[in-house]
Formats: structure tokens, sequence, C-alpha cells
């Protein structure tokens, strides 16, 4: 329990005798964890637990939508954070229908770089596409969704990113860019990007 108040989430590869008494007890794991409003959910197919709030918390004259937790940093993410995260999220899952599940996924970064254009666009460089890539895998990887990038240029995705970016957060993702694009569509085809957002949505 500590480790995992202290981290947020516990991997089986990087502690698996940890991983093992969490997954085989969550029960009482529960229990020391719903004084704080919180709970333990375990993955077993990917070897992940981590600590979420405890369904229905809310505090008083606080609605759903913005709660606040002392124990748990509310993720909030740029638009373009959003969409490099639905494109590993959908990467990820690539690998792992090829690989099999619980296998190291890896990924070269210059294999985003193409991927991340059709959504935000080219600057027209490529020292400054380089840059703006690699700012925001170093904001994704402070919530703990990819590693640091190595000297071989690549990084390795974390299973953590499949409940990040689940299904209902990457419909919230959608509707935004829906919505975004009805802004600018007064009478342009402003509905291209859209379409694509749409086709390349994991």
């Amino acid at each position: 329990v500590q480790e995992l108040l202290r981290n947020g989430v516990l991997e089986q590869s990087a502690k698996p005798q940890l991983f093992r008494q969490v997954a085989g007890d969550t029960e009482r794991v529960n229990a020391q964890l719903e004084p704080l409003d919180l709970q333990v959910r375990v993955d077993d197919v990917r070897g992940l637990a981590y600590v979420a709030v405890a369904p229905g918390y809310q505090p008083d004259g606080e609605d759903g939508d913005e709660w606040t937790h002392p124990l748990v940093r509310r993720l909030r993410l740029t638009l373009e954070q959003s969409l490099l995260l639905a494109i590993l999220r959908r990467e990820f899952l690539q690998r792992e229908q090829e690989s099999g599940l619980g296998v190291p996924v890896r990924l070269a970064v210059d294999s985003l770089l193409a991927q991340l254009e059709i959504y935000l666009g080219s600057t027209g460089s490529d020292l400054q596409e380089r840059k703006r890539l690699g700012a925001l895998l170093e904001s994704l990887r402070g919530h703990g969704v990819v590693s640091e990038v190595d000297a071989q240029e690549s990084i390795t995705l974390r299973p953590m990113m499949v409940h990040l970016a689940n299904p209902q957060n990457l419909q919230t993702l959608l509707q935004h860019l829906r919505s975004v694009t009805a802004a600018h569509s007064a009478g342009t085809d402003a509905g291209t990007g859209l379409d694509e957002a749409k086709e390349g949505a994991p």
C-alpha cells in the first residue's frame, strides 16, 4: 500500500513480488485505502496495479467534473498531448496484438513525426517538429505513460496508457475535435482534419 501511494502505479515487470501481493489480496488493500477514498485497480493481463479515486467520490460543494482529491493529481492534457497519447495508445495496442501481451513495447521516435504531422500540421522545419515532439513526449513521461528517449532515439510505451487513454477519454477528445472543427468551418472545407482524426483514433 505504501508503494502504491508513493508512486500511484505498480508494474509487475519492475516489482513482481509486490505486484503479486497486491493482485492476490486486493480486498485487503482496498480496505486500507477506503478511508482515503481510494481503491486499487489491477490489470492482470498487463501486469499493472494502480490507484484510482473511489467511485462516487465528490467533495462537498464540487461537481463531478471538477473534483479534487488531496492525494490524487487531476490530469489535464493539452490538445497536442491528448492527440499524441491517442496515437501512442493505438501503437501500443497494435504491438500487443502482433507480439502478445506483456511484451515490452518500444517505438522509434522518428516513426511518430509523420503521424503527429497529420493532426497538427507541418511547421516547415524538421528541427522544430522534432523539438515539438520531444517536448510532448517529455510531458507525457511525467504522467508515467512513456519512458525517456534512449540513446537509440526510442521510447518504451508503458501499459498505464491504456487506462489513461480509455474509450471514455478518447470520446471526450473526439467531441472536442468536432467542436474545434465546427468553429473553424465557417463556409470552408474544414472537416478534413476531423475525418482524419476519426479514422486514426484507436
